[in-house]
């Protein structure tokens, strides 16, 4: 069964004006902003090494490309500062905006203005609940809740308890992760018990309710849904039980994340987790800024497959293109085209 301590509320989406559709998706073709405008890009946070990584990415791909783009700021997790370095990044000149809103709900005004702008937005990894986007760029959020689901159901064969570490409820992301696992486990694996925890994304409070979890019986599993707030503090807590133990121990806990940075690999390599969902944070990058660009120069978009291994859906509010994101475990975790085996070559 599936315990929860904090509800689940599920923000409606809100039908707009779908972006109008025209050519169908095409690959990165290197095209640069040129004349068409500066580009405003906004940084949601750097408190996780996968936004971090992001971030290189981005002013690398910035930097390489020669792109027209004005300084980057950082919201910090606080979508009044994001409000603010939208207007900062607009009255600067940028003619289309990159952004990663973490609040999904809080942004539409925001949104609205940029549109009443013609200014187009490309958001992410978070897809906004309400408000006008030329492109979202994500991978599938509930995607990555069933593949967590299936490997801990699978390797608990359907007996034991699961603590889940759910991200922020505000956010599309927690939202899809936190309600795509639980469907799953309800419906295929009902012998598992799961603690639902929310957290906000705080790395000290997955830790804490961990804590109560272990204090209160045995815990068989754990679901991290970003690994790049919670890997840390979740391994140095069973260190300090002493239950980070090899999978073929009894005592060992099976652990699933999202992210796909090295810390993620490293560990699973060392046995202390044993799986994670790579979140293609290059790819991000690459394909922000290139829907940026084709903003920019007039290009439009249809729903359908496209050429870089990805399907791009239609929403109310506009697109999404849907990135691949492959589970990792031991048996895939050297596999070279994995950006988190590319970080510092």
């Amino acid at each position: 069964m599936r315990l929860h301590r904090t509800s689940r509320t599920v923000l409606a989406l809100v039908a707009v004006v779908a972006l109008s559709a025209g050519a169908s998706a095409c690959g990165r073709s290197g095209s640069k902003s040129g004349s068409g405008g500066k580009i405003g890009i906004d940084f949601p946070r750097s408190d996780s090494d996968f936004w971090n990584s992001y971030a290189k990415y981005v002013n690398q791909d910035v930097k390489d490309q020669k792109l027209d783009a004005l300084t980057p700021t950082n919201s910090n997790n606080k979508t009044d500062v994001l409000v603010s370095n939208v207007a900062t990044l607009t009255g600067q000149g940028a003619k289309a905006v990159v952004m990663a809103p973490q609040d999904t709900g809080a942004i539409a005004s925001t949104l609205e203005d940029l549109a009443g702008k013609k200014i187009p937005v490309v958001s992410v990894d978070t897809r906004p609940d309400k408000g006008q986007v030329y492109m979202v760029v994500r991978a599938d959020n509930r995607a990555y809740g069933e593949k967590a689901c299936k490997f801990l159901g699978d390797k608990l064969k359907n007996t034991g308890t699961v603590v889940e570490f759910e991200g922020d409820l505000t956010s599309i992301n927690g939202r899809d992760r936190s309600e795509a696992f639980g469907d799953c486990m309800s419906k295929t694996y009902p012998g598992i018990k799961v603690l639902a925890e929310a957290t906000d994304w705080k790395g000290d409070t997955a830790a804490a309710k961990l804590q109560d979890a272990l204090n209160a019986g045995t815990v068989n599993g754990i679901y991290m849904q970003a690994g790049g707030v919670f890997l840390a503090p979740t391994i140095s807590l069973l260190q300090q039980k002493n239950l980070l133990v090899p999978p073929t121990d009894p005592k060992h806990i099976f652990i699933v994340s999202n992210d796909g940075i090295p810390a993620e690999f490293a560990a699973i390599k060392a046995g202390q987790i044993d799986a994670t969902v790579s979140q293609p944070a290059d790819l991000y990058a690459k394909y922000g800024l290139y829907y940026a660009q084709q903003a920019l120069a007039g290009k439009t978009f249809s729903p359908g497959p496209t050429d870089h291994g990805s399907t791009i859906i239609q929403l109310p509010n506009g697109l999404e293109d849907q990135l691949p994101a492959p589970l990792v475990t031991a048996d895939n975790v050297g596999d070279p085209s994995l950006w988190g085996n590319q970080v510092g070559k």
